[in-house]
């Protein structure tokens, strides 16, 4: 059974910098298309954030772009992704996703960025 372990989340002020982690467990490292990251903010739908695929090519989102950048270990099973220069916009629940031959989702991590 495949799990997605998120960790990281948090309370950071404006401008401050925070690092999730996700690491995916019961799969095996060859299976795994893509990694990344999605959010969710209050009455809002779920955005794509940051990915990372077998070959370490990222794809990150333009509203993200020059500020977060995502990673991964590929024998941990593992992707970070790195928050820079945060603003209150990117107050939500931070979800990892996980594509192999079906897609996985994490529980999700609350970051808030409040001053």
């Amino acid at each position: 059974q495949v799990q997605l372990t998120e960790s990281g989340g948090g309370l950071v002020q404006p401008g401050g910098s925070l690092r999730l982690s996700c690491t995916a467990s019961g799969i095996a490292t060859e299976d795994i298309f893509t990694m990344g990251w999605f959010r969710q903010s209050p009455d809002k739908a779920r955005e794509f954030v940051a990915r990372v695929n077998a070959n370490d090519y990222t794809t990150i989102a333009g509203s993200v772009r020059g500020r977060f950048t995502i990673s991964m270990d590929h024998n941990e099973n593992k992707v970070y992704l790195e928050m820079n220069d945060m603003v209150p916009e990117d107050t939500a629940v931070y979800y990892c996703n996980v594509v192999a031959t079906k897609g996985y989702w994490g529980r999700g991590t609350q970051v808030t960025v409040s001053s």
